[in-house]
């Protein structure tokens, strides 16, 4: 039990946005991801996800690790309806249109509550992600789902102290899932064995370096020598500790990093490459675009338009 406190201690936590929707147009999506966690709350209707079509009841969770792809269906879809993410995403207005709580509790439609949240380990390594674990279903788990109404409830609000009070329940939200997952023994054996970092203080000296020299040299040369072992052996020290080798690992740090940039910065498409250590722009343009399944452009222009269309 000391473990996993000490592992909840280590997630720093952060809310990103949160809404509620009415499914406006019923839609599948066969690649929806994320960069950052997601969680959606069922309130009335049909949600499936997974290549099985695997359906959540009305007022489960639907949680969805960050970066991790899965097929989503928001209300009863036929197969003619399958859209790519970057397709939903261009036209989300189209399919989800955003609600009160109140005319969630009167409406006919398919509605949702989805919150993104951000979990990092040391404030470097995506937690959840790093896992392992596949989007899951939360059921029987009114206390989650009440969180997630308090999030978009305060999220709503302009009054003091908002945003610490959404930082709150979001850290609660964190905890319960974590508590959730050990008490129904979900993914135990990935928390225990792939959260192993906690214990190298080499391993976290590494994850610092990269966080810090994010657009510099990252080679299992320059991390040998921060970790203090020999360069053959570097690669399966990480891989063992954390379940990926070191350069898939850099490359999602890269990434996140790029899409921080996006989101908070005006800085070219170009030079945000090179600043997380691209100098070919057009590569990283093509890795970007299949991790996320759009491209750089179009997450900065979705992220624009976060207050507009939810």
């Amino acid at each position: 039990m000391e473990f996993y406190n000490k592992v909840i201690e280590s997630v720093g936590v952060r809310f990103l946005k949160g809404n509620n929707y009415k499914v406006e147009k019923a839609v599948s999506i066969s690649d929806f991801n994320d960069s950052e966690n997601t969680a959606i709350l069922l309130h009335k209707g049909s949600l499936k996800f997974s290549e099985d079509g695997e359906g959540v009841n009305e007022g489960e969770i639907l949680f969805i690790p960050a970066g991790r792809k899965t097929n989503i269906s928001f209300g009863a879809v036929s197969k003619k309806t399958d859209l790519t993410n970057e397709a939903f995403l261009d036209n989300k207005r189209k399919y989800l249109q955003t609600i009160s709580f109140k005319d969630i509790k009167n409406a006919d439609e398919d509605c949702v509550t989805i919150v993104n949240f951000e979990a990092k380990v040391f404030d470097v390594v995506n937690f959840f992600n790093s896992l392992g674990i596949p989007p899951f279903v939360i059921r029987f788990n009114d206390q989650i789902a009440t969180i997630l109404e308090d999030i978009v409830k305060e999220s709503e609000q302009h009054t003091p102290g908002k945003e610490r009070v959404l930082k709150l329940f979001t850290e609660l939200l964190v905890i319960e899932i974590v508590r959730h997952i050990l008490k129904n023994r979900l993914f135990v054996e990935e928390l225990s064995t792939n959260s192993t970092y906690f214990k190298d203080p080499r391993l976290i000296e590494m994850f610092n370096y990269i966080k810090k020299n994010i657009g510099g040299d990252l080679s299992n040369k320059v991390l040998a020598k921060v970790a203090n072992v020999s360069e053959d052996y570097v690669g399966q020290y990480f891989k063992m500790l954390t379940g990926i080798n070191p350069q898939d690992y850099i490359e999602y740090q890269r990434m996140e990093a790029a899409v921080e940039l996006l989101r908070t910065s005006k800085k070219s498409i170009r030079d945000i490459g090179k600043e997380v250590g691209y100098k070919d722009t057009a590569y990283f343009c093509r890795r970007f675009k299949m991790m996320y399944g759009l491209p750089a452009g179009k997450m900065r222009r979705r992220e624009s338009l976060i207050n507009v269309q939810g």
